[in-house]
């Protein structure tokens, strides 16, 4: 019998199931010889009882066992990496993490507001702070990699809850030199005959306002554009000299070639809310939910 399976023969046999070439998984992947590549799969395969690679004119292909084989193998290496990680933590213990989320452009309102209420804790704790769309913040707080966003209430997320912070009105935003600017506030009615730009699904929930506020209104606009993001709508509105239904905390970011107006009569709100994983015992996460009625209601000026 050989030495046993051992850590080195998965990580080679990954490499090589990876690379599709011993070559390339030996010189690029492993810096070690092919001659001795070759025989640590040979010795892998002995251990296991069946072939899990075959020569072909294409390369390395794998077996039905080493697809089989090749999931488990990854699973394993990541599961040492997690044990290595966890045993260097214990002996070098660092600071509690507290790790916050932002629907991008809302960090620039509210993350002072969040060290303000976290001030005297600080000290003691490391804050990671990362900004992405809304749907990737929910999956982001399900799977432990965010303690709290600032977000919207997306749906079908039973393990998350939702506090929340404030409604935002919606605002037309528009070129700089548009003939709608004069005006104090814009009826919706206003924007029929324009370039209407619509957000694309990276914001399913602000998609759904607008769509129940256009329905609301009668108007049957069907968006020529789509977004993904902010300045992917500034861009749009300055080149196509379109305009769009944008959230207040649009106005931090507008060009001078943007401008924004309210609309006329009651404009529609988007609500912004704190979510967390009803499941995380993070203790910071705790405080800081003991004292989120101190976050200052940040007023959407017009």
């Amino acid at each position: 019998m050989g030495q046993g399976l051992q850590l080195r023969h998965l990580r080679y046999f990954v490499a090589v199931a990876e690379e599709g070439s011993l070559t390339v998984a030996a010189e690029r992947r492993l810096h070690t010889a092919q001659p001795s590549l070759s025989r640590q799969i040979r010795d892998l395969e002995y251990e296991v009882g069946v072939p899990l690679l075959v020569r072909s004119a294409r390369g390395i292909e794998l077996t039905d066992s080493g697809r089989a084989f090749l999931d488990h193998a990854r699973l394993a290496l990541v599961q040492v990496e997690a044990a290595i990680e966890a045993a260097r933590r214990a002996a070098h213990p660092a600071k509690p993490t507290f790790a916050l989320g932002f629907l991008t452009g809302q960090e620039v309102d509210w993350l002072p507001e969040v060290m303000r209420i976290l001030r005297d804790e600080l000290p003691n704790i490391e804050v990671s702070i990362s900004s992405q769309y809304s749907p990737d913040l929910a999956q982001a707080l399900l799977r432990g990699k965010l303690d709290l966003a600032f977000m919207r209430s997306e749906a079908q997320m039973p393990d998350l809850d939702y506090t929340l912070i404030v409604k935002e009105p919606l605002v037309v935003a528009m070129p700089s030199d548009h003939r709608l600017v004069p005006k104090n506030a814009v009826a919706i009615q206003d924007i029929a005959g324009e370039i209407f730009i619509g957000m694309s699904n990276t914001a399913p929930t602000l998609q759904v306002v607008i769509d129940d506020y256009l329905k609301r209104s009668g108007m049957d606009l069907r968006p020529v554009h789509r977004v993904d993001n902010l300045a992917m709508a500034m861009s749009l509105i300055a080149s196509t000299r379109g305009v769009a239904l944008l959230p207040a905390y649009a106005k931090n970011f507008l060009p001078r070639s943007v401008t924004s107006r309210p609309l006329d009569g009651e404009a529609p709100t988007i609500d912004l809310v704190i979510g967390y994983n009803k499941t995380n015992t993070s203790p910071i996460l705790g405080l800081f939910l003991s004292r989120v009625d101190q976050l200052k209601k940040i007023p959407q000026t017009h």
